[in-house]
């Protein structure tokens, strides 16, 4: 059973180590920027490398490098959008006064540059897997695309906790073209089908044999979108999820989070009734 729980273990490490660290990054002054996209671009290709080098390792080590290079593959992604390298070609508030579905297609053009790099990302990935026993990378990163949709729609729909406060400020504006209401009913329906899907990829693993290729691909692919579902319910719950990444945020940001004493914030940015993109 030891066997089963230590990708879990690893998948959320990974998945909170890389969260703090581009949130540290995103909320470092604009001039580091540029350093800190290049870093994370020679990351992202050594990892590109990597899943080619492991495409035919059916191994334990194969599933993990894999899963790995997806996770960071997918971080260079996030940075390069909120730092503001690779996002759309509207760069501007939402109008007052838009119906919903002009509010959405404004809302498509805050992003639709980086939303076609992720296509193409995404593309090249899977073609340079596509005749390797290895395609854990590409399914992680898909994992993690789908989910990233699920929660921007949840956002747009409205669900009470926006976490605009993690956005840099460049960005901010990206706040008028979501809502904010207590629940939305596209979120049971996305949470449920996530959740039997994760229930499935669990079921396949416990089905195999322990620590074998196929069981820790499985239980890692089922860890990441237990977490994906977990930031999901953080958007309509009332819990101090920044507390998970304190050692990332300064003071101000904490005194900004949910579950911050009100006089502890700083009242330009406390939410307004609109707000933010989901957290990577």
């Amino acid at each position: 059973m030891l066997s089963y729980w230590v990708p879990v273990g690893y998948a959320l490490f990974l998945w909170w180590f890389s969260t703090g660290v581009i949130l540290y990054l995103d909320k470092r002054p604009s001039s580091t920027y540029r350093w800190s996209l290049l870093g994370a671009s020679l990351v992202a290709l050594l990892s590109l490398w990597a899943l080619f080098l492991v495409r035919d390792s059916a191994s334990v080590v194969g599933a993990y490098v894999g899963f790995t290079a997806g996770v960071l593959i997918w971080g260079w992604m996030e940075m390069s959008y909120f730092m503001g390298f690779v996002t759309g070609p509207r760069k501007a508030p939402c109008p007052a006064g838009c119906g919903n579905w002009r509010r959405f297609w404004l809302a498509i053009q805050t992003s639709l540059y980086h939303e076609l790099a992720i296509v193409a990302a995404g593309g090249l990935m899977f073609w340079m897997t596509r005749d390797g026993v290895n395609q854990v990378g590409s399914w992680t990163y898909a994992v993690l695309w789908w989910m990233r949709w699920s929660a921007k729609l949840n956002l747009f729909f409205g669900v009470p906790n926006l976490n605009e406060e993690w956005l840099p400020e460049h960005i901010r504006f990206l706040t008028s073209y979501l809502s904010k209401r207590p629940m939305n009913l596209f979120f049971p329906v996305s949470v449920s089908v996530a959740t039997v899907v994760m229930c499935l990829l669990v079921v396949s693993a416990l089905d195999l044999s322990t620590a074998n290729f196929a069981s820790v691909a499985l239980m890692l692919a089922a860890t990441l979108l237990a977490l994906a579902i977990l930031e999901h319910w953080f958007l309509v719950l009332p819990l101090a999820d920044a507390a998970l990444w304190n050692w990332a945020l300064d003071a101000r940001d904490r005194a900004q989070a949910p579950g911050a004493s009100e006089e502890a914030a700083d009242p330009v940015s406390m939410r307004c009734g609109v707000a933010g993109e989901p957290k990577t």
